[in-house]
């Protein structure tokens, strides 16, 4: 009887121990807790671009007259030299006529005063004329020689300007626009309008602009991926050739040019485009869940669990990523974060955790 009473009570005190460690326990706040994610050593920039062509000029006349005839329309591929279009130029072809019978007629002159300065100067030497008569007939040779060279540029000018009929593609590319026709009137003067618009467009100059947190890592020579919403599949590669080295103070980014060569002219001028590049970190946080930040009147903190007690760090945050946020300072990748921390809790507090820390991410 003695023995079942003594195990009786050794029961009783059992299950009056295990009450009190299931109370204990129970007043003791259960928490979730992560570890930071160790952020990766690069990011990935997904910016939006618009593609130029690497050369776009529009091409004009030189010489005014009348459109004789064009060999070119828009969409038409041309290789250096080949022939646009031709221009008659009545004026331009008189005046070189009329400059030419000028020019003859000059020589003639010439001669005629050289024969006579030559004639005066052997009289001359005999006494039959005086000094001052020989001077004038070699003067008037010297005048007469420079109006034949006068004339004669005068006729290689107009030669130059009957030239421009003809005028010729300056490198190879596709017409992008022509804005002329047959008879339409060519003024080469102030006034004068394209005729055409020549582009190069087997390499492109895509355009981006990089917000001011990546400015200093974005730098020229790095490879970067440029790719159309209408064809996620095709991708072109290209590098990052040059940036403006400052900030727009509207926009808080900096203007970037991307080269990249398009051979198949899969991407057109004028499009837009996605430019994907990865650039380097000046520091290398961690992301924490954005849940797990406490708003203090004495600053931002983060709850750690350290020996079964909360602790709150003070953390200095970097980039917002909406569902998580970037850490700087002031954690550490062994650090356990409590997750939905209760607004209540102090340093100190007691806290038990239900769940353990995942792995810190390897960069």
């Amino acid at each position: 009887l003695g023995g079942a009473i003594y195990a009786g009570l050794q029961g009783r005190r059992g299950a009056d121990a295990a009450l009190n460690r299931a109370t204990k326990e129970a007043a003791t706040p259960a928490v979730s807790v992560v570890n930071p994610t160790v952020a990766a050593a690069t990011d990935e920039l997904v910016l939006p671009g618009t593609a130029r062509a690497y050369t776009d000029a529009p091409i004009y006349a030189r010489a005014s007259g009348y459109l004789k005839r064009w060999h070119v329309d828009i969409g038409s591929r041309v290789t250096k030299g080949q022939l646009l279009a031709e221009i008659e130029t009545p004026e331009i072809d008189q005046q070189l006529r009329q400059a030419r019978a000028d020019l003859e007629n000059a020589r003639a002159n010439m001669e005629l005063s050289r024969t006579t300065a030559e004639r005066w100067q052997t009289l001359a030497k005999s006494g039959f004329v005086s000094r001052q008569e020989t001077d004038e007939k070699i003067g008037d040779l010297n005048a007469k020689t420079a109006t034949v060279e006068s004339n004669a540029a005068n006729v290689k000018r107009l030669e130059d300007l009957q030239g421009f009929q003809r005028i010729y593609a300056p490198f190879d590319g596709i017409i992008t626009a022509r804005n002329t026709d047959t008879g339409a009137l060519i003024d080469a003067g102030g006034q004068a309008r394209e005729l055409f618009r020549l582009a190069a467009i087997d390499k492109l100059r895509v355009f981006v602009s990089v917000p001011q947190m990546y400015a200093q890592a974005a730098r020229p020579g790095t490879p970067t991926v440029v790719t159309m919403e209408e064809a996620p599949d095709k991708a072109l590669r290209g590098t990052l050739a040059r940036t403006s080295n400052a900030l727009d103070p509207t926009s808080r980014t900096m203007l970037s040019e991307v080269e990249v060569d398009n051979p198949r002219g899969e991407v057109l001028p004028g499009a837009y485009v996605v430019v994907r590049l990865r650039v380097g970190r000046e520091v290398r946080g961690m992301t924490i869940p954005a849940n797990t930040l406490l708003f203090r009147s004495e600053g931002l903190r983060v709850a750690v669990v350290r020996n079964g007690r909360a602790e709150l760090v003070p953390v200095k945050l970097g980039r917002d990523y909406g569902r998580s946020v970037e850490v700087v300072s002031g954690l550490s990748p062994t650090d356990a974060v409590i997750v939905d921390p209760a607004d209540s809790l102090v340093s100190g507090t007691a806290v038990r955790v239900i769940e353990r820390p995942t792995e810190t991410k390897k960069p």
